[in-house]
């Protein structure tokens, strides 16, 4: 399951697989910038029913997490989401 966990990340530039669960860090040239990122992966995460764990909000970074608690791990939702992010992350990438 690992293997393939890893092989499905390497499209997911700077995610990283720790502790049942993905996740990465994001930077913001500007602390609201952030915020409105925040707001954005929030809506999307509503939309979809399945949330991440926000881990750490520190002024222009943001670590998000995803896994599927339900399910024990790591699932397609979670690669989903996860792409979700990064698509949206362009329009904030300095």
């Amino acid at each position: 399951e690992k293997s393939e966990i890893e092989r499905r990340l390497s499209a997911l530039p700077g995610w990283e697989y720790k502790d049942n669960a993905i996740s990465k860090l994001y930077r913001f040239k500007e602390f609201m910038d952030g915020i409105r990122f925040l707001n954005k992966v929030a809506e999307m995460a509503e939309a979809a029913d399945h949330h991440p764990d926000v881990m750490k909000i520190e002024y222009t970074r943001i670590t998000f997490s995803y896994s599927s608690h339900d399910q024990g791990g790591v699932t397609e939702k979670d690669f989903k989401l996860a792409s979700q992010i990064e698509e949206a992350f362009k329009a904030y990438a300095e």
